[in-house]
C-alpha cells in the first residue's frame, strides 16, 4: 500500500490536472469550459486502483463494474481517459493487438506469451449412435453404451 500512495502522491496527482486540460483541450473548439459536464463517480485515486487491477488482473469490464459500482460503459471511458497518463508514470505492459488468428500450437503462445504454462481440460460430449458402422466403432465411449467426442479446451 506504501508504494501505491507514493506513486498516487508523488506522480499522478502533480501530473492529473495538467493532463486533465491537454486531454479536454483537443479537437474541435469547446461550447463549454473546461470542468463543465458530467463529474467523475470515481476520484483520481479510485480510477487509478480500477486501472491496476484491470491491468494486472486482466478481469472483464462487467467484473470491474461490479467491484467498483459502475456500470460498463464508464469502466471503459474511465480506462482510456486515464490510462495515458499512468502510462507516463508506470510501466504498464502494452495490449496484444497483432493476435488475429487464434493461436494453435504450443509455439505460438510461446511466441506472445513466454514462461506460459499450459492446462488442458478434455471433457466427453454425447452424440447420436451413427448408423455407419466404422463410424458408430469409432465415436463408442465404453461408458454407459453411449457414443460420444472427445472435446479438448487448453
Amino acid at each position: 500500500m506504501q508504494e501505491f500512495d507514493d506513486i498516487y502522491n508523488k506522480q499522478i496527482t502533480k501530473k492529473y490536472t495538467k493532463h486533465e486540460i491537454k486531454r479536454l483541450s483537443k479537437g474541435k473548439e469547446r461550447k463549454r469550459d473546461i470542468g463543465a459536464g458530467r463529474p467523475f463517480k470515481l476520484d483520481i485515486r479510485n480510477r487509478f486502483l480500477m486501472l491496476l487491477v484491470y491491468y494486472r488482473l486482466y478481469i472483464t469490464y462487467t467484473l470491474a463494474g461490479f467491484l467498483f459500482n459502475l456500470d460498463q460503459s464508464n469502466i471503459c471511458r474511465d480506462i482510456q481517459k486515464i490510462e495515458s497518463l499512468i502510462k507516463e508514470c508506470l510501466p504498464i505492459p502494452q495490449k496484444i493487438h497483432n493476435i488475429t488468428k487464434r493461436l494453435k500450437t504450443p509455439e505460438e503462445v510461446e511466441q506472445y506469451f513466454p514462461d506460459f504454462l499450459t492446462f488442458i481440460d478434455s471433457t466427453e460430449q454425447q452424440i447420436p449412435r451413427s448408423k455407419n458402422k466404422r463410424k458408430r466403432k469409432a465415436y463408442y465411449s465404453g461408458k454407459k453404451k453411449r457414443h460420444s467426442v472427445d472435446t479438448t479446451c487448453s
